[in-house]
């Protein structure tokens, strides 16, 4: 129960330290987009390789080929799912959220906000985050793709396209 002799201790070590270098380059070649913000597609990748990195080091049943071949094949997909979601509308709705509004022109958005599962208190404190004393001071509050809120200072000259673009998504 608390050993179980020095060939799996060795086992581990070694096939810990070649699982770690492969992941390590697997993730290196895919490119930046596998190691950027997440949403949830992203994390579902990124939880699952972390279970085959334990899997590897822990099962003696699973042998290092298995566990580079399946690092390969979450981070293959992930690379192909990315690749056709920036060039397919469709994958790409599949796959992301698009962002929220919370808060616009003084008021917030509560069927937006209750379905976006976000709190006056989160959109304060996002306020509060980025330096902002009043409501008076925000434009609109944003809940980005990736969860992080995103607050729009009350600007008289500011181009609205951006904004009517999230508003005419929610």
């Amino acid at each position: 129960m608390f050993f179980n002799g020095w060939d799996a201790i060795g086992r581990t070590l070694l096939v810990g330290l070649l699982a770690y270098i492969g992941l390590v380059l697997f993730l290196r070649v895919s490119g930046k987009r596998t190691l950027s913000k997440m949403n949830a597609f992203d994390l579902v990748v990124t939880v699952a390789l972390g279970s085959t990195l334990a899997t590897i080091l822990l099962n003696q049943k699973v042998s290092l080929a298995q566990g580079l071949t399946a690092f390969f094949v979450l981070i293959g997909m992930q690379y192909l799912i990315a690749a056709l979601s920036t060039r397919s509308d469709f994958v790409s709705r599949l796959i992301k959220s698009k962002p929220q509004l919370l808060y616009y022109n003084g008021q917030y958005l509560h069927h937006s906000m209750k379905k976006a599962r976000v709190l006056e208190v989160e959109v304060l404190q996002a306020c509060r985050s980025d330096g902002i004393g009043s409501m008076d001071e925000v434009e609109a509050v944003v809940l980005e793709t990736d969860g992080k809120i995103s607050v729009v200072k009350q600007n008289p000259q500011q181009d609205q396209s951006t904004l009517t673009n999230v508003q005419e998504s929610n």
